[in-house]
């Protein structure tokens, strides 16, 4: 809302210690790009009654570190009304890796929305992105993927009054106690950490690769789990699921023969879930929580971990809990001391070596100004030092696989190229 303060989720956004909080999605079309006065008035036309895209970001105590302001504060929303969301729009002729290089590591001038759209050339003259840039404080992977669709052929301007219904009591939530041995960890529980490459100089490294369309299908019929409904026949796994057990091969990999002793600690893998509520879908905002699930590394057959895999994820829609109200609240309100005291454990290798978000646009046919939609990749936020993101962006037309470290500029791509050798085991193993 804004004016408001930060919610808990976005003023720890706000606080990033790794770099500008900066993520984003590209989304590729094949054909001729648009003009830039036309992709300009689309976003006025589509986007002009959301509010949340007129807001600035406004420090405690002037953004100065170690003040008392700074400790004790909180950022804030500003409005800036009738800001002109055609300022926003840009064209570069530029790659999607030459703007991670430039844009995601500088953050976003001060009085103005902390986003940008930008038009980006593709690797041919017959091909162009769109590149959607924010701080992630503004929105979440839910709130692009509902702007997103608003500029596409069939898609029309959003509501404002629904773009601001915040997720009430009931929000929606992952089921874990029933499928995580102990339940789910604590809020500082640590785990084990995972030794990355550590391959070049220590610096943030951000790498894409495309999925084979055959062998995704096909190593989502590695393992069926019972279906739901009166038919209950059995299904193959999701995609999520193959993502969530790949990356734990991946884990595996970088434990070496560490990853087959069953009395280690457990490897936790962080996920963000959305809870938003089906009546609150067009939320723009950040509604989602981080979930921390278990990565079977100790188990060597990939089919056996996508089977561990396999229902982590089940959500249910239920009403907050007092007491998680109470520690959020109470976390709050000292948000600069909470995360000096604790920043230490969450950002910590140990407590969540891997982050892994999913992203994607299931409906099929989608166009802008007639050109066709091809691929989605996300641009994630830098990570924690000595952690991985692998970020799964997914169209209609394929998948797209996203790695960024925080550890050696190489890792990102050894990473990805680890990826790909799991998920072809797994699909070998589905014949």
């Amino acid at each position: 809302m804004p004016g408001s303060h930060l919610p808990l989720m976005e003023e720890g956004m706000a606080r990033w210690p790794f770099g500008p909080p900066n993520a984003g999605i590209a989304l590729d079309f094949v054909g001729a790009p648009p003009a830039l006065d036309e992709l300009r008035a689309l976003v006025e036309e589509r986007w002009k009654a959301l509010p949340r895209l007129t807001q600035t970001l406004v420090a405690p105590g002037a953004a100065r570190p170690g003040g008392l302001a700074w400790w004790t504060g909180r950022h804030r929303w500003a409005r800036r009304d009738g800001h002109d969301l055609a300022q926003q729009v840009d064209s570069a002729d530029a790659t999607l890796r030459d703007a991670v290089r430039q844009w995601f590591h500088t953050p976003f001038p001060a009085g103005r929305p902390p986003w940008s759209l930008h038009l980006l050339r593709g690797a041919t003259e017959c091909e162009f992105s769109l590149l959607f840039r924010m701080h992630h404080s503004l929105l979440d992977g839910r709130s692009l993927t509902t702007l997103l669709r608003a500029l596409f052929d069939d898609g029309g301007p959003l509501d404002g009054p629904a773009s601001l219904a915040v997720p009430g009591p009931r929000r929606r939530t992952a089921r874990l106690d029933s499928t995580v041995a102990g339940g789910p960890p604590g809020l500082l529980t640590a785990g084990r950490a995972v030794p990355l490459p550590h391959q070049g100089a220590r610096e943030p490294a951000y790498t894409v690769v495309r999925l084979r369309t055959d062998v995704l299908r096909a190593a989502r019929q590695a393992v069926h789990t019972a279906g739901t409904g009166e038919a209950g026949a059995p299904r193959p796994a999701t995609t999520n699921e193959v993502f969530l057990a790949t990356v734990s091969g991946v884990l595996r990999s970088c434990l070496g023969t560490d990853g087959m002793d069953s009395g280690s600690q457990q490897v936790w893998l962080s996920v963000p879930v959305d809870e938003r509520p089906d009546d609150c879908g067009e939320f723009l905002g950040n509604a989602f929580a981080n979930v921390r699930v278990p990565a079977p590394v100790t188990l060597s057959d990939p089919a056996a971990r996508l089977t561990a895999c396999t229902g982590l994820l089940t959500t249910v829609t239920r009403p907050r809990r007092t007491a998680e109200k109470l520690v959020e609240g109470t976390l709050a309100a000292v948000p600069g001391a909470t995360l000096a005291l604790a920043g230490g454990k969450i950002f910590a290798p140990a407590y969540a070596p891997a982050a892994c978000s999913y992203v994607h646009l299931r409906e099929h046919g989608q166009t802008l100004a007639g050109r066709p939609l091809r691929h989605l990749t996300i641009v994630p936020m830098v990570p924690p030092a000595d952690t991985a993101t692998f970020a799964l962006g997914g169209c209609a037309q394929g998948h797209t696989l996203s790695v960024a470290t925080n550890s050696g500029n190489q890792d990102a791509a050894l990473l990805a190229e680890t990826f790909l050798d799991e998920l072809k085991l797994l699909a070998d193993g589905a014949g």
